[in-house]
């Protein structure tokens, strides 16, 4: 049930003490794409934004939906003094559960590839989070069962379920696409998101189409089952998690690694815009799509910066 009433809207994302740092979550910054937009060649009448979500105190997107997550279940009682957090993640939502988890006081305990960056390993550490590394060979999807497994066993333990969790794909309808379309004036015409936990892209899209139904709507994935882009699932090969909705998409595209690899290197040494993986993705197919046009605004949105991506080596190759 989507919980939209005005009294549980400040509840879980207005904070009468400003200076906490949930209440820092949200209102990021739309970046438009000059330089990339101009190198891929898309026409002068066609603008390309792109949400900089790192400027979330976590340091990505993923603030978002964990704030929601754990709010929402410590307002339906779900969540209570003394329980541990539980998850499965990829990182940046780990992340997020880390530092809310010790700004609220909750011990969190993740599991997660031993494929992770070592920079995401080491940040969760520093937050105090317990840390189970499963296979990296079976990805995300081995730690999702490890999670179910563990979470079955232990009543103690609270299951956030990121990937079912409809809190997830409801902090996007109820905050991410409401600043798109106040930051756009309601411009927008496009929006294109990738895919892992699907929150994103399904809670923009339901509340930028209630909005104005004309906007087309755009998902990404990765083009096969392996790949490096962290954070981005290939739907076919992988367990779906159960808050997405293929019907919602006008269309879907596919992303090759060594092209968001270029993107990426690009939008850091010509635009100074420092970013990950997925979000390099996203940006690649803004431009597929907003080559296509005559005219037109399309927006993305950057998950994280490429911090925590530094010792990957596509960065120092030519």
């Amino acid at each position: 049930m989507l919980l939209t009433t005005a009294k549980l809207e400040q509840a879980l994302f207005a904070s009468h003490i400003s200076h906490t740092i949930e209440a820092q979550i949200g209102n990021t910054p739309l970046l438009r794409l000059h330089k990339t937009a101009r190198a891929y060649g898309v026409p002068d009448t066609v603008a390309v934004y792109a949400k900089a979500e790192w400027f979330n105190p976590g340091g990505s997107v993923k603030d978002r939906p964990a704030l929601n997550i754990i709010r929402t279940a410590e307002w339906e009682g779900r969540l209570r003094p003394g329980m541990t957090i539980l998850d499965a993640s990829s990182g940046n939502t780990g992340i997020a559960y880390a530092m809310l988890g010790a700004a609220r006081g909750y011990k969190v305990r993740l599991v997660m590839p031993a494929n992770v960056s070592p920079e995401r390993i080491a940040i969760l550490r520093a937050y105090g989070a317990k840390l189970i590394l499963t296979d990296p060979l079976e990805g995300i999807d081995k730690a999702i069962c490890e999670t179910r497994r563990m979470a079955a066993e232990d009543p103690n333990l609270f299951y956030a379920n990121q990937y079912d969790n409809p809190a997830n794909w409801q902090a996007h309808y109820l905050t991410t696409a409401n600043e798109i379309w106040e930051q756009t004036h309601g411009q927008i015409t496009h929006f294109v998101a990738g895919v892992g936990t699907s929150g994103t892209f399904v809670g923009n899209t339901r509340r930028l189409r209630e909005l104005n139904p004309a906007i087309r709507f755009i998902c990404v994935q990765p083009s096969r089952p392996f790949n490096g882009l962290e954070g981005l699932k290939h739907m076919a090969t992988s367990i779906v998690p159960k808050i997405y909705d293929p019907t919602l998409a006008d269309e879907n595209r596919v992303i090759e690694t060594e092209d968001a690899q270029r993107m990426a290197k690009f939008l850091a040494r010509q635009e100074g815009i420092f970013v990950g993986l997925s979000a390099a993705s996203a940006v690649h197919v803004s431009m597929q799509v907003a080559r296509e046009l005559d005219q037109g605004v399309v927006v993305t949105v950057l998950p994280d910066s490429g911090f925590k991506y530094l010792t990957q080596t596509f960065w120092t190759e030519e």
